[in-house]
């Protein structure tokens, strides 16, 4: 009976393959892409610092008729950890069911969003979107959640106990409690014009988070972001203005309420010609804690900025100038200097202040970085950097850091 049925199964396994595979074979798509980095500079405790790490990405994706599809690709990271030790990190990344449906859309699975500002929340999440489009504005309404996800590639440090869970070392014997990110769900309502009135490109986004950990936590952080961005281009210049107001509910031993602020603005000038280049200028503003009026901001993930500092958008400002060109068709250059102030004496910590420091200036960020991509398949990619606190007042005699790194992107189809 048991070699009957097996007999049965290879009879339908192959029918199937025979009468339907000819027709899905032509929407497949299976590539791999392979990130080589490797990194050499100098740290807080040592002067000799140096990491490698090999990712591959297998991705996996078809068409189902013409108004659907499926996306998959995973990653496994091999390296060289901060204890010298051999890592290795297995992660599903982008897998994406799609459907479309006329002037809606509507996605399911693990995909990306970032908010308008970018900073407050960005990356892949497990969730649902709808994606609406009309003559008055793109709409969409979403939920996601982060729970699990890989804690590093997910940086969700809202809390303490975040922070914690974050920095533990990864242990295979115990993955629930040293691989996956905190357990937070999130919602999005947005709306988007890209040109409203034929001038003004509008981008809003009401975001509301709530924290799912169980109740022997410390406390639990929810919290929920009104956002509004808005570009205006004039002929080669492009100016952005954009700001978020948070309101946050602590619910612990004592319950407390409270509101936080941040702001961007933005200028940018591009340079038409054979090889296009831009200069830009953006200011980022974070509200830290100030007794009586506002608490410190607190983004859902942790978007560094910083080529060496790399300070997450909560009580801190950063001022941006960044210069790119392209030299010819396969090669390109930036140089980005990013100075970086503190909001208040007590939302920063670590890496360049001082138990006792006083000071708000923290000192510049400069950051070189050359592309080059002598095929559509192959990319080199070649940057250096350094942090100079001696340009500041918190901790001038803090010493320099400085990095220097190559990486190598190849795809193969």
């Amino acid at each position: 009976m048991k070699k009957l049925c097996q007999k049965i199964i290879t009879i339908v396994f192959v029918f199937f393959m025979q009468a339907f595979m000819p027709a899905f074979l032509p929407a497949y798509d299976f590539g791999l892409v392979t990130n080589i980095n490797t990194g050499f500079g100098n740290s807080i405790y040592e002067d000799n610092d140096f990491d490698f790490d090999l990712t591959l990405w297998p991705r996996f994706s078809f068409l189902i008729g013409d108004d659907s599809g499926f996306i998959a690709t995973a990653g496994l990271s091999f390296g060289v950890d901060d204890n010298n030790d051999f890592s290795f990190v297995p992660e599903l990344l982008h897998t994406e069911f799609y459907k479309r449906f006329g002037v809606s859309e509507i996605k399911a699975g693990r995909f990306s969003y970032t908010d308008p500002l970018s900073f407050i929340v960005s990356g892949l999440f497990d969730g649902v979107q709808y994606l609406y489009t009309s003559h008055i504005g793109n709409f969409h309404a979403g939920v996601w959640y982060t729970g699990l996800l890989y804690k590093k590639n997910a940086s969700i440090t809202m809390t303490s106990d975040d922070m914690v869970g974050f920095l533990a070392s990864l242990d295979f014997n115990d993955l629930s409690n040293t691989y996956f990110a905190p357990k937070r769900i999130f919602t999005s309502f947005g709306w988007e014009h890209p040109s409203l009135g034929e001038l003004v490109h509008l981008n809003t986004a009401l975001i509301a988070q709530v924290d799912l950990r169980k109740a022997d936590y410390q406390y639990k952080y929810n919290n929920q972001y009104i956002i509004l961005k808005a570009g205006l281009p004039v002929n080669n210049f492009l100016f952005e203005f954009g700001g978020s107001l948070e309101l946050s509910q602590i619910t612990g031993e004592e319950n407390e309420n409270g509101f936080a602020l941040a702001a961007e603005a933005g200028f940018y000038w591009l340079f038409p010609g054979i090889y296009n280049s831009r200069l830009s200028f953006t200011g980022r503003i974070t509200s830290g804690k100030s007794e009586g009026f506002c608490e410190a901001f607190n983004p859902i993930t942790s978007k560094y900025y910083g080529y060496i500092l790399k300070k997450k958008m909560s009580g801190i400002s950063v001022f941006t100038v960044d210069y790119s060109r392209r030299l010819n068709p396969s090669m390109g250059v930036s140089v980005t200097t990013a100075y970086f102030v503190r909001n208040d004496l007590g939302t920063i910590a670590g890496y360049p202040l001082a138990f006792d420091s006083d000071g708000y200036f923290l000192g510049p960020d400069i950051m070189t970085r050359l592309v080059w991509s002598p095929a559509s398949d192959l990319q080199f990619n070649l940057s250096g950097g350094m942090f100079l606190p001696a340009l500041g007042n918190a901790n001038p005699k803090e010493k320099s850091l400085w990095r220097a790194e190559l990486t190598v992107v190849m795809s193969v189809y």
